[in-house]
């Protein structure tokens, strides 16, 4: 009785590999390299990370800045509160949009406290809407 497969097969042409021409060649894997791999290895490749398309330089691309809106500001107001990104000074909320990673406000929402927010840029209806309620949009 054999103790392992390399003796138990010896002799035998194939090995317990079907027919004679099964494993031999790159067939057998599927094709060599990064063959299929936008076919049938493309799971394989894509786990691998594999990526297709250019390598070098590239034109430097605008980036846009991260949004906010007033109405979304004023919903996080307690929680900047409470982390201390933002703070109260009299019935005005002040918060320094650069502190939580917001670069633009815009106007979408309601307002109703006042309050002084500086970022890198507001859209004219963010502007309106906290200065009707008499806070200030300051521009950094």
């Amino acid at each position: 009785m054999p103790v392992n497969k390399r003796s138990k097969y010896r002799g035998s042409r194939t090995c317990g590999g079907g027919t004679h021409k099964n494993r031999r060649g790159g067939g057998s894997r599927g094709g060599r390299g990064f063959a299929g791999g936008c076919k049938h290895h493309f799971v394989r490749y894509y786990l691998m990370g594999r990526t297709f398309g250019k390598d070098g330089f590239s034109h430097d691309q605008k980036v846009d800045p991260e949004t906010i809106d007033v109405g979304t500001l004023e919903i996080l107001a307690e929680s900047l509160l409470a982390r201390g990104l933002a703070k109260v000074e009299g019935d005005t909320l002040t918060v320094d949009a650069a502190a939580i990673g917001i670069g633009k406000i815009l106007g979408s929402g309601r307002v109703t406290r006042r309050m002084k927010v500086s970022a890198e840029a507001f859209s004219e209806a963010a502007k309106k809407k906290l200065e009707a309620l008499g806070g200030q949009a300051l521009v950094v």
